[in-house]
């Protein structure tokens, strides 16, 4: 199963998110920022990297032009809820900077699942489904 890199702020969201994951059988790594994120992914890259877009010490902006620089083929996700700034902004902003896929915060679960499976079509970790 290919494995994910869950970068976010949240500490409750990225816990419900990264359980559910697990639930469904991908191995997740968790990280609360974006610089320990990088850093995360260069010590033990994954397959795919799911990244909010608003955090403290190195925003997803950021972090999603840095990953899409160093390691072009990787499968990016970013997400944001915006809070008090426009979401819809910032997820336009993450598609330039090289996010495969975007998705506005709250979501449901098979959104987050079907978004997954299209990247890592894409990116040729798994073949898609019929």
């Amino acid at each position: 199963m290919p494995s994910i890199l869950l970068i976010e702020d949240d500490d409750l969201f990225r816990e419900v998110v990264a359980a559910a994951l697990i639930e469904r059988g991908y191995p997740v790594t968790q990280a609360a920022n974006g610089e320990k994120g990088v850093k995360l992914f260069r010590a033990q890259p994954t397959d795919l990297v799911i990244t909010d877009i608003v955090m403290p010490d190195q925003e997803g902006l950021a972090t999603v032009a840095e990953l899409r620089r160093d390691y072009p083929a990787l499968g990016i996700i970013a997400m944001s809820g915006g809070s008090a700034r426009d979401p819809a902004l910032y997820l336009k902003l993450a598609g330039a900077f090289g996010a495969n896929r975007t998705l506005q915060k709250p979501f449901a679960l098979p959104v987050l699942l079907a978004a997954i499976e299209e990247v890592l079509a894409v990116t040729g970790k798994i073949k898609p489904a019929p």
